[in-house]
């Protein structure tokens, strides 16, 4: 009878994720192989954000990029791995400092997850009172997890100073989280942390590094347009002009 009990709950915590419909606040995508994408939501000036993430299944347990931006998605993102893939969390890399990337690193320390983040993102994270990481990066650093690879670059300040991005090079992955914005985008988003002499050059060195992507992913637009880094660099760029002017 426990087990039974315990079964029809998970059945409801995971609920959320098969949800259809704008009010879901957990769902998860299949991008390719053993790469997916999950989305949470939060409110800002109003709206209701979108914040992309990603994780990946591998041989050893499941990488994940970023953290979910809805406290109360912490634990049912985990629920939700678990139940579909028979794998646990092990690790968790935040791309910069802000609450949409590392609000879930101090809960997901706890259920033991090793948590990253560079040892720029923890001066920020200290100095604005954000969560921090188990473990600091001082460079650019490879991760090798099971079959898998993935690179952290941080190519320059941009949308914080602190921004980094990832990169899966045998699947062309590009993870930019916030640093790069969706085609559809009409700016560059929340400036208020930004350095807006170097967004342009920044945007530039990934593009110069990793110049053939086959995805790329980003927080909070639609990730399926590979020309988001083109599109980012030419409103980067727009703005550096009429910063000089």
């Amino acid at each position: 009878m426990r087990e039974t009990l315990l079964t029809i709950a998970l059945i409801f915590s995971l609920a959320n994720v098969h949800a259809q419909g704008e009010e879901a606040k957990l769902k998860i995508s299949h991008l390719i192989g053993d790469f997916y994408i999950y989305t949470t939501y939060n409110q800002y000036e109003g709206n209701r954000i979108p914040a992309n993430g990603m994780y990946v299944i591998t041989s050893s347990g499941v990488v994940m990029f970023d953290t979910p931006w809805d406290t109360t998605q912490l634990q049912p993102l985990l629920d939700s791995i678990k139940w579909r893939h028979h794998k646990s969390v092990i690790m968790c890399i935040a791309t910069h400092w802000h609450s949409d990337r590392t609000e879930g690193l101090a809960y997901y320390q706890q259920q033991g997850i090793s948590t990253y983040t560079t040892i720029l993102t923890d001066e920020f994270s200290k100095r604005n009172h954000k969560k921090r990481a188990e473990y600091l990066m001082a460079k650019d650093t490879i991760f090798n997890v099971g079959p898998y690879s993935f690179e952290v670059y941080y190519p320059g300040p941009g949308h914080t100073e602190d921004n980094i991005v990832v990169w899966c090079d045998k699947e062309k992955i590009l993870y930019g989280g916030c640093l790069i914005k969706g085609v559809d985008a009409e700016n560059l988003g929340y400036l208020g942390d930004a350095n807006l002499e170097e967004y342009h050059t920044t945007l530039k060195n990934v593009q110069r590094r990793y110049s053939d992507p086959r995805y790329i992913i980003i927080s909070h637009s639609d990730w399926n347009n590979v020309h988001s880094l083109e599109h980012s660099i030419r409103m980067a760029k727009r703005l550096k002009n009429r910063n000089y002017r």
